[in-house]
Parts: structure tokens; sequence; C-alpha cells
């Protein structure tokens, strides 16, 4: 094949791949050494450096794939829209993204106490998407599931390494930039202690003095009923004692006398039983 047409498939071989194509893929498809395939995939880069052209050939997650260039973005996202909408992630699908990516590989059990919440539902929808994949398990207790970013993570961040990723200190200076600076922000002034404490006690002893009041009103309108209380205690206890006792001595009498009158009762039966039955004295 002569550098033309190698330029040629090389071209044709980026653009119908669905994935980054690798630079074994190319040699295997083109038939040439991998550092021929090299040279000629630099040589590609090169030419569509220049302004006149509208996509690049970028090398991303160990391989190469075409790109729009940056200053085309705003109306190549007019046109995605117009076609699909775009992929969308919440909150915590974002953050658990995240995590996965600095933290790769990792578990579950670590994502939830990394967030402080459980992302059982979250790696589901990830997975979904192919932003993230399984990379084995680990050996521990439970041998848990191992999660890490996939080639489409990759692709849709434009990342050609995990190197690649924003530090910390970067993420600081973004977000000062999107902040902007705080001038024209009033510090909050700190109350004074003192003053909030004599307030406090203030309102404490006001406080104290109105429940006294109305406890020493109350008494002054209301009659103390103590005194027909311990003489209704003292007269109808005794009162309902006594009773109970004369009610008693009547029960004893009575259960004493009435054996004696039933005995005398049958002695008058028996012998007028007998009175009618003896015969007539002869005359």
């Amino acid at each position: 094949m002569t550098p033309q047409e190698i330029q040629s498939s090389l071209e044709a071989i980026i653009y119908a791949a669905d994935e980054p194509a690798t630079l074994d893929q190319i040699s295997k498809a083109l038939g040439i050494e991998k550092p021929e395939a090299r040279a000629a995939l630099e040589q590609l880069t090169a030419a569509y450096q220049t302004d006149d052209r509208g996509i690049e050939v970028r090398k991303v997650a160990g391989g190469w794939k075409f790109y729009t260039k940056a200053q085309h973005h705003d109306v190549v996202r007019k046109f995605i829209k117009s076609l699909q909408p775009p992929l969308r992630l919440t909150m915590p699908a974002l953050e658990t993204l995240a995590v996965i990516a600095y933290k790769q590989p990792v578990t579950v059990p670590e994502i939830n106490e990394i967030r402080g919440v459980h992302v059982g539902g979250v790696i589901k929808t990830l997975l979904e998407k192919r932003l993230i994949t399984t990379a084995g398990r680990k050996e521990v207790i439970g041998r848990p599931i191992l999660y890490r970013t996939s080639k489409q993570f990759m692709m849709r961040f434009g990342l050609s390494d995990l190197d690649e990723l924003p530090s910390l200190k970067e993420f600081e200076a973004l977000a000062q930039a999107a902040l902007g600076s705080d001038e024209g922000i009033a510090e909050a002034q700190p109350e004074d202690s003192a003053a909030i404490a004599e307030e406090i006690i203030e309102s404490e002893v006001v406080n104290v003095e109105v429940v006294a009041e109305a406890i020493a009103s109350e008494a002054a309108t209301v009659d103390d009923p103590s005194d027909d209380a311990a003489s209704e205690a003292g007269t109808v206890p005794g009162n309902a004692n006594d009773s109970i006792a004369d009610a008693s001595a009547e029960q004893e009498a009575t259960s004493k006398t009435m054996p004696e009158d039933t005995d005398k009762s049958r002695a008058a039966a028996a012998s007028a039983g007998s009175a009618s039955h003896s015969p007539e004295p002869e005359s």
C-alpha cells in the first residue's frame, strides 16, 4: 500500500469504528507493522489540525476516534439536540460516578461509606448507560463486586487516560472562578454575648414576677375549703360507723332469737296435733 492509500484507509477505519480504534486493530486491518501504523496515525492527526477542518483525530481510551473541534461545539450541540436528547445524569449519579472515577476499582459498600447513602439504584443506572463496568471481585469476606469506569466514560468526557482527570486544586480553581470574588458581601457581625445574657436574665425575672402575681391573686379570690372538708371528714365517717354497728347488733340479736321462736312454734304444733288425735273419754 502506498502512503496515500494507508492514510485514506486509516481515515475510513477510524470513521467506521464505534469505539476508539486501537493501534493493534489498525495495524492488523492495514497489514502493516505497528511503528508504520503509528506514523500514519500521527500524520493523519496533524492533517486534521488545520483550521479548515471541523473535526480532529483524538486519542482517547487507548485508541483513536474522530471528534468535533471545540469552536464548532455550539453548532453541533444544537444539531444533536434536534436528533436525540443528550445524556443526562442526576446529581447522585454524578457524585457516584466521580467516586468511582477517582477511587476505582471500588465496591458498593465503599461508595456507600463515602457518600453516606445507599447507591444500589444509582449503580444500576450507570451500568445501563455503560459509563461503568465490573472489574472482578474484591478478595475480602463476601467478595463484593468491584466497579470501574468504562470506555464509554472515557469517550463521553474526552479523556485518553485517567491521569487527565482534574485534581483537587484544579477543582478549587474552577469553583473560585465560577463563584467569583466575595466583594460587597457584608461579614456577619458577632453578637455581644453579655448583652444577650442580660436580656435573658431580665426576661426570666419578669416571667417569675408575673407567675407570682397570678398565684397571689388566685389565692385571695378563692376561699379555702379545707375547714369544710375537715368537718365533713370528721362527721360523715363517724355516723356511717355508728349505723353499721347498730345494723350488726340488730342482725346478731335476730339470729339469736330466731331459733327459740322456731322451737316454741314446733312444740305448739305438735301438742295441737296430739290433742286432735286423742280418743274421747268413756262416759
